[in-house]
């Protein structure tokens, strides 16, 4: 027996999940980043260039996570008058899953991708050559669980549903 929305409404639960979960662990992730910078700026202020990058690092998960969920939202027809499609239960549970590995692989890798960048923030005070070498590949090291969980999610929201299938024919 099927409840009429609940496919619907897993999917969007699940894209929701997907950006609070990534979107929180970038949010530490840069809070993190944000406070060694911060502890660096106040001897050295000439270091802002250096450490914006290795700062910033840790947002792009909660990016990864929004275009995942906007994925999905297109897919169901979100941004027009009404949903142009129905989920079942199944295809919703699907779309739930799909967006899990961008939602955790952002929240873990963020943290971590966070502190690996302020360790390398915190380096490049005493010797700024090393930054871009130690912090920034460092942390991008980090960054490739986080791509990886995007393409994850990406391929199972491509090839987990047939979105043609589940498509409702709209008048008007």
């Amino acid at each position: 027996m099927e409840l009429t929305g609940l496919g619907n409404m897993l999917a969007i639960l699940g894209a929701a999940s997907a950006v609070f979960l990534a979107g929180s662990g970038s949010s530490i992730g840069i809070g993190i980043t944000g406070r060694a910078s911060a502890g660096v700026l106040t001897e050295k202020p000439e270091r802002f260039g250096l450490n914006f990058i290795m700062v910033v690092l840790p947002g792009t998960q909660g990016f990864y996570a929004l275009a995942s969920a906007m994925m999905v939202m297109n897919y169901m027809g979100f941004f027009s008058k009404e949903f142009t499609v129905s989920l079942n239960l199944w295809q919703g549970l699907t779309v739930f899953a799909a967006c899990l590995p961008v939602g955790v692989a952002g929240l873990i890798s963020a943290i971590h991708q966070g502190n690996v960048c302020a360790g390398g923030i915190v380096m490049a005070a005493k010797r700024p050559e090393m930054a871009f070498k130690a912090g920034v590949v460092y942390g991008v090291m980090v960054e490739i669980y986080a791509l990886l969980g995007l393409l994850t999610t990406v391929l199972m929201l491509l090839f987990g549903v047939n979105w043609q299938a589940v498509r409702i024919a709209t008048t008007g």
